[in-house]
């Protein structure tokens, strides 16, 4: 992967600021969960969940020596969008810039003021788990 974690969160950005309209922004965000190649449900185990999600979701994390590389998967659909926003910034990533780069990309798109409160915190720790398995490797 060439482009940083930053310019993947701009990217991301820009493709969400083409739409006004936020029923328009979640549809972009089921069809990102839609397209996500999922954990496979033989694979969902207990210790991949994520907790505090208001849905259930499992996170699996991988090293490959230099690389984390994430799959997961939830049972509802926006969230799978949610899943599938964080994958195409952090997978394919070295741990050092997980850990050294902020996740703006939910207030760059105005994302925390679309989602329910236990959402929001479901969301938080998804990116709270990601940062946590990268510094297992850092």
């Amino acid at each position: 992967m060439t482009e940083t974690i930053q310019a993947a969160q701009a990217h991301l950005a820009e493709e969400f600021q083409l739409f006004e309209d936020w029923m328009d922004r979640y549809q972009l965000l089921i069809d990102m969960g839609k397209a996500l190649d999922a954990l496979p449900e033989a694979e969902r185990s207990d210790d991949l969940k994520v907790p505090g999600c208001q849905s259930q979701v499992w996170l699996k994390s991988a090293f490959d020596g230099r690389l984390m590389h994430f799959r997961a998967a939830s049972d509802a659909i926006i969230t799978s969008g949610l899943i599938a926003l964080l994958l195409k910034v952090y997978s394919g990533r070295t741990p050092q810039e997980i850990l050294q780069t902020p996740f703006t990309l939910a207030a760059d798109i105005g994302l925390q003021a679309h989602l329910s409160p236990s959402r929001a915190n479901g969301f938080a720790n998804m990116v709270r788990r990601i940062a946590e398995d990268a510094a297992k490797h850092a």
